[in-house]
């Protein structure tokens, strides 16, 4: 994984971003990053999704397993964001039973909705819509 963590740090350095550094969880499949730049800070959303393809391209060329990469913490702080919108939801459900529908998100985020709630007896989640307006209802079982 050496090797791998090297070929990661020359890109970002091709980039134009010198105080990088890049930590690898192997257990976990995950490669965090951490670009002390403004510019990044700023497009984390445009760049997080460049350099995950980036990264898994590599690892792929290097027959390995694909990692979820995270950029200044910018995965794991939305992560946290949708299990507390999902948590909100369902108790908003389970108060007015009736049921919740979340905004649109991508199938990583819908996931971890469907996760969060899956040890919830009273409450179903279900994936309703097509292609960028797909989205999470939170259902009530009677």
């Amino acid at each position: 994984m050496q090797e791998i963590k090297e070929k990661i740090e020359s890109i970002i350095a091709r980039m134009g971003f010198t105080e990088a550094r890049v930590s690898i969880d192997e257990e976990h499949r995950k490669i965090s990053i951490f670009i002390d730049d403004d510019v990044v800070q700023s497009q984390l959303e445009r760049i997080l999704p460049a350099l995950d393809h980036i990264v898994n391209l590599i690892l792929r060329k290097e027959e390995m397993a694909p990692c979820v990469v995270d950029v200044n913490y910018y995965r794991k702080e939305r992560e946290r964001l949708i299990v507390e919108l999902a948590r909100a939801a369902a108790h908003k459900a389970t108060l007015k039973k009736e049921d919740v529908e979340l905004p649109p998100m991508n199938s990583y985020e819908r996931r971890i909705v469907h996760m969060e709630l899956a040890d919830k007896p009273d409450l179903q989640t279900e994936s309703v819509g097509e292609s960028r307006d797909r989205r999470v209802i939170i259902k009530l079982i009677d």
